[in-house]
């Protein structure tokens, strides 16, 4: 289940933004990441949307120093949030 929703946040990212809007890129099975390594995790509360969330996550990993993110979690409603892991 966590694998289908992080596809499904990663494609509606893709389809209202690039990736060069952000320093962090949002990483999947097909990245290759022999050259990172899990550095920790990050969580954000209020987000209205998924792309919102997304945002939010990369907006803290970039913070942190991150150089990509997996999406680990994501729920809610209105009031989404989400967590994910961070890669440097």
């Amino acid at each position: 289940m966590k694998k289908y929703l992080t596809v499904a946040v990663f494609a509606g990212t893709l389809a209202t933004a690039s990736f060069s809007a952000w320093s962090v890129q949002s990483l999947t099975d097909s990245t290759d990441t022999r050259q990172l390594r899990p550095a920790g995790t990050v969580s954000v509360t209020g987000a209205a949307n998924l792309d919102d969330l997304q945002s939010k996550l990369a907006e803290k990993a970039r913070e942190q120093g991150a150089k990509g993110i997996v999406v680990t979690s994501a729920s809610g409603d209105n009031r989404m949030f989400g967590t994910a892991t961070l890669y440097k």
